[in-house]
C-alpha cells in the first residue's frame, strides 16, 4: 500500500469543500482559512533552520530566494508577486508576507507555477529535509501538485488590501470603506495601541456620529490609500490634516467578526484598551438590514446593499434662476408642479457622500448628486406635506440652463418625508465650501 500523508488527505477534503461551494471563492468562504493554513503547513513541514543564525527561517524566504528571471530572461510571475509582497507596508513579518504571497497566488490562479518554480530550484529545495518534507518526497509531490492544479481552476476573488492582520492570523476581519465628504470635523476620537489605530469614541453631532458607519473598537487601517499599520501616536492626525478639505476614503476593520463575535486577534487589544479607558463602550452588532426602529423596511422602502432605499414619486425638476437658498423652495416647488410632468416611481438612495435617483421599473439611474452640490432641502408647507424638494446647481452638461434647479418628489407619508429631508440635510450641512 502506498504511503499517505495526513496533511494531504486533509487538504484534499478542504479543496473538495471549496469546490463544492461553487462560484467565486471570497474571504467570507468558511473553508478558505483552513485551506490556506494547510498549504502553509505543507510549506513548513521539513523546513530546516540555518545553523548559527539568529533569524528564524520561514517559507517566505524560500520564495524570496527564487531566481528573478525565467529561461527567456524575463521577470517570472513569482518574482513579480514576491516584489509586490515585499513592498506592502501592511506586512511586518515573514509569516505575514508568506501568507500574503499565497493569497496572491490563489487570486492569480498561479499556485502550481509558484511551487513548480520552488521544486526546480535545488539550492532552495535543499533547505527541506528529504526524510520529512512533502516537497522532497516523490510519492507525495504528485498528488500535492494535482490538488494545486484543482485550486488553479477555481476563481478566487480575495481582498488583497485586507492584509494587516496576516502577521497574526489567517482569519481576516470584516473590512469596509467609509467615504466622507469634505467636512469641518469627521469627529473620531482615536487611541493608538500596539501599532493599531483604534476608534475610541465619536464626537456627538459630528459627521461620523451622524453616519453611524463606524463604532468604538473598530480599527482604521488606511486613509486615502495611506496605511496606518504600525502607526505612532498622532500619525492618523497628521494624515487627516494633510487631507483637510478633501473627500476621505477610510478603510475600517470591524471589531466584530462575520459571525457577530469579537474578532479573535483583537480580543487582547480590546481588553487592554478597556483597561486603559474603562469608559469604552463597544456598540451592539451592526445591523444594516434593520431600520432605526429595528423593524423591517416599510412597503415604501427597500434594501439595497444593506442600506434602506426610499421608494418615492419623482415629480420633475425646473430651473429656478440664480438663487438656491431655502427661501426659494415655496416658489420653486409650485413651479415644478405647474409643469405637470409625468411622475415616476423611483428609488432614492441616500449614501454617505451622495444621493442617487433610479427609475424603479427600468433600473436606469436618472441622476446622482454629491451633497456639496445641494444648496438647500425642505418640505412643501401647504397643502401637501408629503412633497419635498432640494435645489442643486444645474449640470454643466446643459449650458442652456443657468443657476439652480429644483428637484421635487412625493414621499409615501409625512413622517417619511421628514426623515428623507433630515437625512439629505445632514449630508450637506457638514460640508465645507471652498472658493
Amino acid at each position: 500500500m502506498a504511503p499517505k500523508d495526513p496533511l494531504l488527505g486533509t487538504l484534499k477534503v478542504c479543496v473538495l469543500n471549496l469546490q463544492a461551494d461553487g462560484d467565486t471563492v471570497t474571504d467570507s468562504n468558511p473553508h478558505l482559512a483552513s485551506c490556506c493554513e494547510l498549504l502553509e503547513l505543507v510549506l513548513r513541514k521539513g523546513l530546516q533552520q540555518p545553523v548559527l543564525s539568529l533569524v528564524q527561517r520561514d517559507y517566505w524566504q524560500c520564495f524570496d530566494q527564487l531566481p528573478h528571471q525565467d529561461v527567456c530572461g524575463r521577470l517570472s510571475a513569482v518574482s513579480l508577486a514576491v516584489e509586490q509582497t515585499r513592498v506592502c507596508r501592511k506586512l511586518l513579518s515573514a509569516q505575514g508576507r508568506g501568507r500574503y504571497l499565497l493569497r496572491l497566488a490563489l487570486n492569480r490562479r498561479a499556485l502550481p507555477q509558484f511551487f513548480t518554480h520552488l521544486l526546480h530550484t535545488p539550492r532552495v529545495l535543499e533547505w527541506y529535509s528529504p526524510a520529512v518534507s512533502i516537497l522532497r518526497n516523490e510519492e507525495f509531490v504528485e498528488p500535492f501538485m494535482s490538488l494545486l492544479l484543482v485550486l488553479s481552476h477555481m476563481e478566487f476573488k480575495l481582498d488583497m488590501e485586507n492584509c494587516s492582520f496576516l502577521d497574526e492570523s489567517w482569519l481576516l476581519p470584516v473590512c469596509e470603506i467609509y467615504e466622507v465628504v469634505p467636512c469641518r470635523e469627521v469627529g473620531i476620537v482615536l487611541r493608538y495601541l500596539s501599532g493599531r489605530v483604534f476608534i475610541l469614541d465619536l464626537t456627538p453631532g459630528s459627521q461620523a456620529d451622524v453616519d453611524k458607519f463606524v463604532s468604538p473598537g473598530d480599527v482604521i487601517d488606511e486613509i486615502n490609500g495611506t496605511s496606518l499599520r504600525n502607526s505612532k501616536n498622532g500619525q492618523a492626525g497628521v494624515v487627516l490634516s494633510r487631507l483637510r478639505g478633501c473627500p476621505l476614503s477610510i478603510r475600517i476593520m470591524r471589531w466584530r467578526a462575520r459571525d457577530g463575535t469579537v474578532y479573535r486577534p483583537l480580543i487582547k487589544l480590546l481588553r487592554a484598551l478597556r483597561t486603559e479607558n474603562p469608559s469604552l463602550q463597544l456598540g451592539p452588532p451592526s445591523a444594516p438590514q434593520q431600520t432605526p426602529s429595528g423593524d423591517r423596511p416599510s412597503p415604501s422602502q427597500c434594501l439595497k446593499e444593506g442600506r434602506i432605499v426610499y421608494i418615492v414619486q419623482f415629480l420633475g425638476k425646473a430651473n429656478i434662476g440664480m438663487f438656491g437658498g431655502k427661501e426659494v423652495l415655496q416658489h420653486a416647488i409650485p413651479q415644478v408642479l405647474q409643469q405637470k410632468q409625468p411622475s415616476k416611481e423611483v428609488l432614492l438612495d441616500l449614501k454617505e457622500t451622495h444621493l442617487t435617483c433610479t427609475d424603479r421599473n427600468s433600473k436606469l439611474e436618472l441622476f446622482e448628486h454629491h451633497y456639496p452640490e445641494i444648496s438647500c432641502v425642505g418640505r412643501f408647507a401647504q397643502p401637501d406635506y408629503t412633497i419635498f424638494a432640494f435645489c442643486v446647481a444645474d449640470s454643466p452638461e446643459t449650458p442652456q440652463s443657468t443657476g439652480f434647479c429644483c428637484v421635487a418628489f412625493r414621499a409615501a407619508g409625512i413622517k417619511e418625508c421628514e426623515e428623507v429631508v433630515c437625512r439629505i440635510a445632514t449630508g450637506f450641512k457638514h460640508t465645507e465650501w471652498f472658493v
